[in-house]
């Protein structure tokens, strides 16, 4: 069991190599790369990195998550096409359909049908009801 302490005792060194590998079949592929596009870019065939990032041919990801605007907004959102007012109102049906059955039995099962059967009436009249067009 070690004692707290204000001074620092000194630790065990621990040996730690860091290996280098040597591969001169790719050494040979960089410099052979880097001697062409160099004589590339003296012949003005390819433009060099400097050239590329004054005129915007950079990476793509660069800087997009700062220039995100946050959610779009759909165009003429639906309320009712999202998927959360969806599991909304199945959530508050099966909570009424327990509420409802614990205080009133087995009837409520047949007022929740009538309630059910309405709305879908109604979703479905605003639905293929023609839209009129203000021209």
């Amino acid at each position: 069991m070690k004692f707290p302490s204000i001074f620092r005792t000194a630790a065990p060194m621990r040996f730690d190599i860091k290996p280098r590998y040597y591969d001169p079949v790719k050494e040979e592929i960089d410099q052979r790369t880097s001697r062409i596009k160099s004589e590339l870019e003296a012949e003005g065939l390819i433009k060099s990195d400097a050239e590329r990032r004054e005129l915007g041919y950079g990476s793509g990801i660069r800087g997009s998550f700062a220039q995100h605007k946050g959610i779009k907004e759909r165009d003429g959102a639906n309320v009712f096409a999202s998927t959360a007012m969806i599991r909304t109102f199945i959530f508050l049906l099966l909570l009424g359909s327990i509420f409802g059955y614990v205080y009133f039995g087995p009837i409520v099962f047949e007022y929740l049908a009538y309630v059910v059967a309405i709305v879908v009436g109604i979703y479905y009249f605003f639905r293929l009801k023609p839209k009129k067009k203000h021209e």
